[in-house]
């Protein structure tokens, strides 16, 4: 989708059941597809909500001796002063943008769209609406992405929007990955931001 000349491969997607009034597009993590995501958005699916898993394109991955993987953008190093890829997160961040002009053109208004992803930390957030709600999810055992860079990004989304708009939820005993109880926590934050509007 962006971090590379190829072209974006078609995005798995879980259509709504009636009319889709909403959407959520939701970015898989490094080295996987949306397919595993659209898999779990089906399985808790609203019925006016059309779910969009977009796949990244595989690209050579600094971190992982540059063997090629799908990435939304090449990921250099796991300690805070790692240098980012900013070419790479804008060209994911125009991704991003695209998928959410196309939903607009479908009929669903941005307003009515709900942006998420796994893992795949990105670059500095700014321009951010303050009134939008965060759930941030993150498994306590992650020697990937350890609880600490959570909690700092929990803080630092404090600053940029309303705080008591962020949630912040962990899960004992969970690597990094996705649990059921983080799935369902998911379910209810969708639910309660695209309620059925007609």
């Amino acid at each position: 989708m962006c971090g590379s000349n190829m072209s974006a491969p078609v995005p798995a997607i879980v259509p709504a059941v009636r009319k889709a009034t909403d959407a959520v597009i939701f970015l898989h993590g490094l080295g996987d597809t949306g397919h595993g995501w659209a898999e779990a958005f089906a399985s808790i699916r609203s019925g006016h909500i059309k779910h969009i898993c977009p796949h990244a394109p595989v690209m050579p991955v600094t971190l992982n001796m540059n063997m090629a993987m799908p990435s939304w953008f090449d990921v250099i190093g796991l300690s805070l002063d790692s240098q980012e890829d900013e070419t790479g997160i804008k060209q994911a961040a125009e991704s991003v943008k695209a998928s959410i002009e196309q939903e607009v053109k479908n009929g669903i208004p941005s307003n009515r769209m709900i942006l998420g992803g796994f893992s795949q930390r990105g670059g500095p957030i700014s321009g951010v609406n303050r009134d939008i709600s965060v759930l941030q999810c993150h498994a306590d055992l992650g020697p990937l992405v350890p609880l600490m860079f959570g909690s700092l990004t929990a803080e630092r989304l404090k600053t940029l929007v309303n705080p008591a708009n962020v949630t912040f939820k962990t899960y004992g005993g969970m690597m990094h990955s996705s649990c059921e109880q983080e799935v369902m926590d998911i379910r209810q934050f969708i639910d309660k931001l695209l309620p059925p509007i007609d």
